[in-house]
């Protein structure tokens, strides 16, 4: 006859066999994202890595000088800093369930209660009475569900893509600055035209106003030229006006006071960054938003199983060991030790909706984390596209106003010229020089734009130059891997 395991071998593999997959939840895995195999765009001569330093390749001293700066200072780096410190104290707060909770407790208790009849006939009945007692205590609740684990991977979620978000801070940080020192240098060339210009006005107003005092041109030629030179000085202080904003909007970002910026190369001796060549899946792996969004996900869907995990029972240990004693010098000694340990198991029977309306809550949530997790990515594809489109068609409108102006230019020396030699009349010269001017003007900040539109795509593109720029900051150390997290208990 076959002998039969003893019943606590039996209840012990049986317990064994139903927590074998006890930690509750779907485990993550990464969606299917359709992604195109390419961009709508693509730049025929691209050649460039989106891992460059890309805005040393301008080749403007001054420029590195205010980038380095802006990531040494910058308050909203800071301030992302700030806020991965706190996402990281609050998973070590989280991953202190996994373990036992020690503490102590130290009571001293005067107390006076009613006298019992035959206490009245004795003088040292002991009332009222003091009661001393110094106590370990330790507690730990079992995560045989895996709740606390399910809301450990949330919590080191929580972390990941709030470095992420610290990254995508540093990104923008970097492309503003380059963007707004690109765009100071633009309004420094539309300056620089519109005081040149403004000079030639006057020369001409002054020649015009000492011809009519001679009676050789009329006075309709003195107010034609005037009102030549008031266009352009009316151009002058809009234009510092906007210069001024752009500084001191500039000096913000890189943690200074509003004031006066350092200028560098002009714009016509700056090198264009080469285009990045790239595929859209790469985008998935260096853009910090969409890692930041895909994080999420995974901390929505981490907590599901934490919220399952509540339909079960929960299992806690307790103990306590110390002493308690009517005399404070006894209170160590051994007749004054107490001790005791206690397990507890506490499940729901009917909660009416507390606990599934958990679940729901965190169904729900993990959906919309994942639409949101596809359109980020979709709007990324979108950013790449719009920001390869506008670096095309920008130069394109670049080369095309080089020759407009050239034109323009030639157009106002010939119509002088004939001027001079008497053969039109003043409208002609007014007309060149009306249209040469704001086509300057266009080309200064075209050429800007051009420069700016750079930024913009490697902004968009994402890759390691944002770790390069990152360890500049030297704010705050690496976010946890996520192999930080202890192993489940079952």
């Amino acid at each position: 006859m076959k002998r039969r395991p003893p019943l606590r071998a039996a209840v012990l593999a049986c317990v064994a066999t139903a927590l074998a997959g006890c930690v509750m939840g779907p485990d993550y895995k990464r969606p299917e994202v359709a992604a195109p195999s390419a961009f709508q765009i693509e730049i025929a001569k691209a050649e460039g890595s989106a891992d460059a330093v890309w805005w040393r390749q301008f080749g403007d001293p001054v420029l590195d000088a205010l980038i380095a700066e802006a990531l040494a200072h910058n308050s909203n780096i800071a301030i992302a800093a700030a806020n991965v410190e706190q996402a990281s104290a609050f998973l070590t707060q989280t991953r202190s369930q996994f373990f036992p909770q020690v503490g102590y407790g130290v009571d001293v208790t005067r107390q006076r209660s009613p006298e019992p009849a035959f206490a009245r006939n004795l003088p040292n009945y002991p009332n009222p009475t003091t009661t001393y007692q110094a106590l370990l205590s330790a507690s730990w609740e079992i995560d045989l569900w895996g709740r606390i684990q399910r809301q450990s991977q949330a919590a080191l979620a929580d972390v990941l893509a709030t470095d992420e978000a610290r990254r995508g801070v540093v990104l923008s940080i970097v492309a503003s600055v380059a963007t707004s020192y690109l765009q100071l240098r633009g309004l420094d060339a539309q300056l620089e035209v519109a005081q040149r210009t403004l000079e030639t006005y006057k020369e001409s107003v002054d020649l015009f106003t000492l011809q009519f005092e001679y009676g050789q041109v009329s006075q309709m030629n003195v107010a034609q030229a005037q009102s030549q030179y008031e266009t352009a000085a009316a151009q002058i202080p809009l234009i510092e006006s906007q210069i001024a904003q752009n500084q001191n909007a500039l000096a913000v970002l890189i943690g200074r006071d509003p004031g006066p910026i350092a200028r560098g190369k002009p714009l016509d001796a700056l090198a264009l960054p080469a285009v990045p060549a790239g595929v859209p899946s790469q985008l998935l792996e260096r853009r910090p938003d969409l890692l930041q969004s895909e994080q999420q996900l995974i901390a929505a869907n981490a907590q599901i199983g934490a919220a399952k995990a509540l339909y079960f029972p929960t299992i806690s240990l307790t103990g306590a060991f110390g002493g308690a004693s009517s005399d404070l010098s006894d209170l160590f000694s051994g007749p004054a030790r107490v001790w005791s340990y206690a397990g507890s198991v506490v499940g729901p029977i009917f909660t009416f909706g507390a606990v599934s309306g958990q679940v729901a809550q965190a169904e729900a949530a993990q959906r919309a984390a994942l639409e949101n997790y596809k359109l980020a990515i979709r709007n990324a594809f979108a950013d790449v596209d719009n920001a390869l489109v506008a670096n095309q068609k920008l130069q394109q409108q670049l080369a095309a106003q080089v020759k407009l102006v050239a034109a323009l230019q030639q157009y106002n020396d010939l119509a002088r010229l004939q001027y001079d030699g008497g053969y039109v009349g003043y409208s002609t010269v007014l007309q060149a020089e009306q249209a040469l001017f704001p086509a300057e003007l266009n080309l200064a900040s075209i050429r800007a734009s051009v420069f700016a539109s750079s930024v913009n795509l490697y902004k968009a593109m994402g890759g390691g130059w944002v770790s390069e720029a990152d360890r500049m900051t030297g704010s705050v150390p690496p976010a946890p891997p996520p192999s930080a997290l202890p192993a489940p208990l079952f």
